[in-house]
């Protein structure tokens, strides 16, 4: 698989998601976006949240809702056809591939590395600051994974340079306490 040109397909689909969350949602405050994968490396999807949905949280588990994209209003809305379509190339890949061990490991850390790189290079852009005129809260996830604890914060500290960062990873720091 050509990675680049996936990081281009990716980069421009994420920018329209977002950009199609903030004119049907920009109201409702939007403070984050996410790049999903799932554990067969199968799709790529996009996900946000709204500080409007946060108003009236459940205290014990705020931090989990603000920063869990699988419980954001937003998920997998936005940029539909085309994140489809990657999801299309990312399966037929892995059937052409039929999934062998070390091949499969090297195309999953590839795209899941690919995911973090178009996040990094839109915020290294300004573009979500651009269209929202504030920081966003930027996370790349897997669903029905967990990232090595390390891994997971050089993702948070590499997406994000803002106060969601140091809020984050103090709530890391509670996980498992």
């Amino acid at each position: 698989m050509d990675f680049e040109n996936l990081k281009n397909q990716i980069e421009e689909a994420a920018k329209k998601a977002f950009i199609e969350m903030f004119e049907k949602h920009g109201d409702e405050n939007i403070y984050s976006f996410a790049l999903y994968s799932d554990e067969g490396a199968m799709t790529v999807c996009p996900a946000s949240n709204t500080l409007t949905v946060l108003e009236d949280p459940d205290e014990d588990d705020a931090l989990y809702y603000k920063y869990e994209p699988a419980e954001w209003t937003y998920e997998m809305e936005g940029a539909d056809d085309e994140f489809n379509g990657i999801c299309t190339q990312l399966r037929a890949e892995l059937e052409s591939n039929e999934n062998s061990g070390e091949w499969f490991e090297s195309f999953r850390s590839q795209l899941y590395a690919s995911c973090v790189e178009v996040l990094e290079k839109l915020k290294n852009e300004n573009f979500f600051r651009n269209i929202t005129g504030r920081d966003i809260f930027l996370l790349f996830t897997v669903s029905d994974y967990e990232f090595e604890t390390e891994d997971l914060r050089e993702i948070i500290i590499r997406l994000n340079d803002n106060e969601y960062r140091t809020e984050y990873l103090e709530w890391m720091d509670t996980w498992g306490s």
